[in-house]
């Protein structure tokens, strides 16, 4: 008789995700991290450009507006000019009702989490305080800017203890494993990973033999910008 091989259990395959989503957040923080600290190098060393760039950048902006209500007033003072009567008409913008049935469904699965895992039920538990503050942290966020799949997905992570903090009270029937918010938070560090790894001063920490000559690129660039913005600038 051959041995059958039983495929991973759910809960296993949920802590595997979990561990690849922990693993993926280092891997961005790290990068985030030496990105920030070469960048502060950076700055440093072109302290004074920077600084020149910055004042002459606001003074450019602000000669634009004197020239502009210059002449708004030559305007006003010619001979054929009309003052405005027409009345300005604005794009009316449709909000959805207030009590659509995706927004019931919503608030229905927000207080219904919110009522089993909100801190003040954990007071008593120093350990799950801290994990019961984050997870409404969540849950608020997804409830103010997510969609009604995401906020379905995160009730269901929380109620299938995926989340290391069993839910308070009478246990509740949802619908999946809480795996498709674990999904839905792979998805987006990955995003995460691939924007830090794209960035310009990281590529130049990671490809360049030494990311210091880096240092006389921007100099050049800068004194150009500069040269620029004081001819821009200059007063007869």
């Amino acid at each position: 008789m051959s041995k059958k091989y039983l495929p991973i259990e759910l809960p296993t395959q949920i802590q595997l995700l979990q561990k690849e989503i922990d693993s993926l957040r280092l891997e961005v923080n790290e990068i985030v991290q030496k990105t920030s600290a070469f960048e502060n190098i950076l700055r440093s060393k072109i302290e004074d450009e920077l600084i020149e760039e910055q004042e002459l950048s606001q003074l450019y902006k602000l000669q634009k507006k004197a020239k502009k209500e210059k002449r708004q007033i030559q305007r006003k003072l010619g001979k054929n000019y009309q003052e405005s009567t027409g009345i300005q008409t604005t794009k009316r913008t449709v909000f959805p009702e207030k009590n659509s049935k995706e927004q019931l469904q919503k608030k229905h699965l927000y207080r219904e989490a919110m009522l089993h895992v909100h801190p003040d039920k954990f007071s008593m538990q120093k350990d799950k305080l801290d994990l019961a503050t984050e997870i409404t942290a969540k849950l608020i966020e997804i409830y103010q800017s997510g969609d009604l799949a995401s906020l379905k997905a995160y009730h269901a992570h929380i109620f299938n203890g995926n989340t290391s903090l069993q839910p308070l009270g009478k246990p509740i029937q949802t619908k999946g494993s809480g795996r498709a918010y674990l999904l839905q938070e792979r998805k987006k560090v990955l995003e995460e990973l691939s924007l830090a790894k794209n960035r310009h001063t990281y590529k130049i920490l990671t490809e360049y033999e030494n990311p210091l000559t880096f240092v006389d690129e921007l100099k050049s660039y800068y004194k150009n910008r500069i040269s620029k913005l004081r001819k821009r600038t200059r007063t007869k």
